[in-house]
């Protein structure tokens, strides 16, 4: 079966391969050769890492073979994407599981580093993270508001009709270690943004 092509983006190649998903990291020509080499080894390996993690935890796509090109071969999450469909599902409560799940996924000490609703699907009434390619290990408190603020800007951006409501019921539903603080922080970071330049 010929491969599909899903998505290209700046960092990876993502396409459908009989049957499964095949995360392939593209090189850099600008940068050396050795260094680019070492750089695609060490993120595939690192979302590797983190996907077999969190799936004790929370859903995500099953890693099935990682190879030293900077590929990641996973499971098929057959479901919507939920940044073309948000809207079309009862979407206060999947904000609400929404909001459990990065709280989950905080609690474990990862951030996601591209919280948006293109990185989420919705299979069965349940709510699947991919694309951890900028994720990484972290238990700052700055760090889980900031994924949390990019979630919120992603919303205002696709999802404008409902961003502010789907951002409470995604709080709702965050009940992370520390999420007073958390909360607060975004708070900081947003005047920090209004009162750049």
């Amino acid at each position: 079966m010929k491969p599909k092509i899903i998505q290209q983006g700046a960092e990876a190649v993502i396409s459908l391969v009989d049957g499964d998903i095949v995360k392939q990291r593209v090189k850099k020509g600008y940068r050396f050769l050795d260094l680019d080499n070492k750089l695609i080894k060490t993120r595939t390996k690192s979302e590797a890492k983190i996907l077999n993690k969190l799936k004790e935890v929370v859903n995500v796509p099953k890693v099935l073979e990682v190879t030293e090109d900077g590929k990641i071969v996973m499971e098929f999450v057959d479901g919507l994407k939920l940044s073309e469909n948000l809207e079309n599902v009862d979407w206060k409560v999947v904000c609400e599981k929404i909001g459990k799940q990065i709280a989950k996924v905080h609690d474990f000490g990862i951030i996601h580093g591209d919280l948006t609703t293109s990185n989420m699907i919705l299979k069965n009434d349940d709510v699947y993270f991919i694309d951890f390619g900028l994720g990484f290990h972290s238990d700052k408190v700055e760090d889980k508001a900031v994924d949390l603020h990019l979630l919120k800007q992603a919303l205002d951006a696709k999802h404008f009709n409902i961003a502010e409501e789907a951002f409470v019921r995604i709080v709702r539903g965050y009940r992370a270690n520390k999420y007073k603080e958390i909360l607060q922080r975004i708070e900081i970071i947003e005047k920090r943004g209004r009162y750049k330049g």
